[in-house]
């Protein structure tokens, strides 16, 4: 899998949306910023009041809207990216590499304690 060319594919599609309604003007980084906060707000409403939010608990028709929120908050984080001309895919390569070295293996496996609690 070529993760940086799916990505560029996914960049194009969400390009050619907003550009086919004329949305640039509208997405600068601080309005896609705050798209972005509802998105995510609205996938974890789906999870609220659950026990573990586990696919088996969510069901079908909520696992779909999910699914859908998750796809509403990939957009947006792909739009600030090329609004910023940030690389997800070296920026995630390069943030592993940080949190590897926050989080050595062999201090914190097994542990949900933050970094400087270890």
């Amino acid at each position: 899998m070529d993760t940086g060319a799916d990505l560029v594919r996914l960049r194009e599609l969400v390009r050619a949306f907003v550009a086919e309604r004329d949305w640039e003007q509208f997405h600068t980084p601080k309005n896609l910023s705050a798209a972005l906060s509802v998105e995510a707000a609205e996938l974890l409403e789906h999870f609220q009041w659950l026990q573990t939010g586990e696919g088996a608990e969510l069901g079908d028709d909520k696992l779909r809207q999910v699914r859908h929120e998750l796809a509403d908050v990939f957009f947006y984080l792909i739009r600030i990216a090329d609004r910023l001309g940030v690389d997800l895919d070296a920026a995630l390569q390069e943030k592993m590499v940080l949190n590897r070295e926050k989080y050595p293996a062999d201090k914190v496996r097994g542990s949900s304690r933050k970094y400087n609690e270890y």
